[in-house]
C-alpha cells in the first residue's frame, strides 16, 4: 500500500458481532484505520423483513460512508451480506467485502460428514445458504439451527450479562440430542455474533466438535482487495452508533480498540 495516509476500512453490523471480524482485520492490517458502524437502532438484523432492512441499511451506510470516507467496506454480518450486498455494491464505487458462512471448510474438515449450521433465522434457510450447501457440502448431512435468541445472548454477554448455560444447551439440543455417530463434528458459526460465545459453545457441546467461523477468511479477502488510500483518512479508529448508547456499549467497543464513539443517528 502506497501513500502516507493509512487506509480506512468501515465494517458494519447491527450490534457488536461484527467486532469479531474487526479483530481479524486488525491482526492482518495493523496499520489500517478502522471505523465500525454499530447499527444498534436496528438490532438484531436477523429478525427484520428483507425490504425494510435493505432500505434502512442503505440509508445508514450512506451516512457512515459520508462520515468516514472509507477505502473499503466490510458487511460484517451474514444476514446483511446475503440480503444487501448486490445493492450496496451498486450504490457505491467503494469495494465491498461480505461474509460467507464457512460451509466449504466445514465440509472439508468433517470426518463424520455431518456438519451443523448455526445462524440467524434470516440466514438459515435462504436460497444463498442452500446454494452454498449444494456446491460445497453435497456429501454431508447438514443440521441447521436458526436462533435470534443466541444473537441476543451474545450481545448481552459482551455488555456484561452472564450466560444462562441451560438456555444455551436448549438452543443447541437439535445438534447434540442424538447418538454420537449422528452428531455433527464441525459446527459453522454463521453469524458474526456467535464467536463472542466460542468458549461457552465449546463447553456446551461435545469435546470432539470443531467450531469454525469466517473471520480469518474475510480478513484475507480484505488484504487482497484493499486499494491504496484515497484521502487523508480518519485521525483515529472510530465507532459509530445509529442510536443512543450507554456506558456498557461504550465499554464493549473500547475493548475492541474503539475509544471514540459517535452517535450517527438514522435520520
Amino acid at each position: 500500500m502506497s501513500g502516507t495516509a493509512a487506509p480506512v476500512i468501515l465494517a458494519a453490523d447491527s450490534g457488536l458481532g461484527g467486532l469479531t471480524i474487526v479483530s481479524e482485520i486488525r491482526k492482518a492490517l495493523p496499520q489500517a484505520r478502522l471505523a465500525y458502524l454499530c447499527d444498534n437502532a436496528f438490532f438484531p438484523y436477523g429478525t427484520r423483513p428483507d425490504a425494510e432492512l435493505l432500505a434502512h441499511f442503505l440509508g445508514v451506510m450512506n451516512r457512515a460512508i459520508a462520515r468516514v470516507q472509507p477505502d473499503l467496506i466490510v458487511t460484517a454480518c451474514n444476514t446483511i451480506s446475503t440480503i444487501c450486498l448486490p445493492q450496496l455494491r451498486a450504490a457505491t464505487s467503494i469495494p465491498v467485502v461480505g461474509v460467507v458462512p464457512a460451509v466449504k471448510p466445514a465440509a472439508q474438515q468433517s470426518k463424520r460428514k455431518i456438519i451443523g449450521l448455526l445462524a440467524t433465522p434470516a440466514t438459515i434457510n435462504r436460497p444463498y445458504t442452500d446454494d452454498l450447501i449444494r456446491r460445497y457440502a453435497a456429501d454431508c448431512s447438514v443440521l441447521r439451527i436458526g436462533s435470534a435468541e443466541l444473537v441476543e445472548m451474545a450481545e448481552a454477554h459482551l455488555l456484561g450479562e452472564a450466560i444462562d448455560r441451560a438456555r444455551l444447551g436448549r438452543i443447541l439440543a437439535p445438534f447434540f440430542d442424538h447418538p454420537a455417530e449422528a452428531r455433527p463434528d464441525v459446527v459453522v458459526l454463521a453469524c458474526t455474533h456467535f464467536p463472542l460465545l466460542r468458549a461457552e459453545l465449546q463447553e456446551a457441546g461435545p469435546a470432539d466438535v470443531a467450531w469454525i467461523d469466517s473471520g480469518t477468511a474475510v480478513a484475507r479477502r480484505v488484504v487482497d482487495v484493499l486499494p491504496p488510500p484515497r484521502g487523508p483518512g480518519i485521525a483515529a479508529d472510530l465507532a459509530l452508533t445509529s442510536a443512543s448508547h450507554g456506558p456498557a456499549l461504550q465499554h464493549a467497543l473500547a475493548q475492541f480498540g474503539f475509544a471514540i464513539v459517535e452517535t450517527l443517528g438514522v435520520a
